[in-house]
């Protein structure tokens, strides 16, 4: 009983192959610890660069000073797709909008989104949106750039797929107007 007594402490002082089972039990939260932070990096590299790429564009259509021929809103899509460099789907939506003090309320001049990605906003639908447009003066304009990019996560580590989705609010800087070919312009 004794020597049975003596091997269970020497069991119980021997240290020997503990580095091995402390590595098997942290290796597992280190390798994912390193995959989370790399995913989340990546997706706020993903948030900032669809920033970006939309108030690029808002600032590019802001400066125009002629008439935009119909398919200019869909090469600034393909400009936001280069922009973001990604395989993410991208839908855009421009509008332009001005405010009514005789109706009081905002009421859309033009609404275009390449291939009917998202809906084009009337003066009806505008009003859900108008909390998010800065007040204006009577007959102000104001062009409205929206942006929607898919991202999805490299590895599984809590995130979901998530839609990036940009309102972007720009004064026509040269033109009180700015016009869309196809839409009276008065």
């Amino acid at each position: 009983m004794k020597s049975l007594r003596n091997l269970f402490r020497h069991f119980g002082r021997d240290e020997s192959g503990v580095l091995m089972a402390e590595a098997v039990i942290v290796l597992p939260v280190m390798l994912w610890a390193y995959l989370a932070l790399f995913v989340y990096w990546d997706a706020f590299r993903s948030v900032n660069t669809a920033q970006k790429a939309a108030y690029t564009i808002s600032d590019m259509i802001s400066r125009e000073m002629v008439t935009l021929p119909t398919n200019y809103v869909t090469g600034m899509r393909d400009l936001m797709r280069y922009l973001i460099d990604g395989d993410q789907t991208v839908k855009i939506r421009v509008t332009s909008v001005t405010w009514s003090n005789a109706n009081a309320r905002f009421e859309v001049d033009w609404s275009r989104s390449p291939d009917s990605a998202m809906p084009q906003l009337t003066t009806g639908t505008i009003a859900n949106y108008a909390y998010r447009i800065p007040a204006m003066a009577d007959g102000d304009r104001v062009i409205i750039v929206e942006t929607e990019v898919s991202y999805h996560p490299a590895f599984d580590v809590g995130m979901n797929d998530e839609v990036l989705k940009q309102f972007v609010v720009t004064r026509p800087r040269f033109i009180p107007k700015l016009c869309m070919t196809g839409v009276t312009c008065s």
